[in-house]
């Protein structure tokens, strides 16, 4: 079952967002709090959005997106943050199951594409978005500015 995130899901939230970032090997860069969540998820401005996948009543993943814009094709479109499930249920259909919700939310919402980035070295990943269709972008470099 794939359904949308409430604010009585921030704590679950919050420990998907650790496993993904340990699975990274990134869990030193985590700054986010159940607080910071809470305003930033579920505040008076919402910036992300989150759904949550599961095994009968047990949390399994979750996908956090949320809306960009493409000037050449003057279109939205949906970014996606995180795709992450639990290492004991990969494999079992719910990360296809949380990329096709994005996807259908995303056309829903009349976009033009979905987006995301993936680490260099993480090859299951890569297969599976290829495995669902998803090309890799040939001559970008991602920046970023930390403020």
């Amino acid at each position: 079952m794939i359904r949308n995130a409430t604010i009585e899901d921030v704590p679950l939230i919050l420990d998907f967002i650790n496993g993904i970032a340990s699975y990274e090997k990134l869990a030193h860069q985590v700054e986010a709090t159940n607080e910071k969540l809470t305003e930033t998820l579920f505040g008076a401005t919402r910036f992300a959005e989150v759904i949550l996948a599961f095994d009968e009543n047990i949390p399994v993943g979750f996908a956090l997106f949320f809306q960009n814009y493409s000037t050449f094709r003057a279109m939205p479109g949906v970014y996606l943050e995180d795709l992450y499930v639990d290492s004991t249920y990969r494999g079992k259909g719910f990360g296809k199951a949380l990329l096709n919700e994005v996807i259908n939310i995303a056309k829903q919402r009349n976009c033009g594409r979905v987006e995301w980035s993936v680490l260099d070295w993480n090859t299951p990943a890569i297969n599976f978005y290829k495995s669902m269709g998803a090309e890799p972008m040939e001559g970008w470099t991602i920046f970023r500015m930390t403020l």
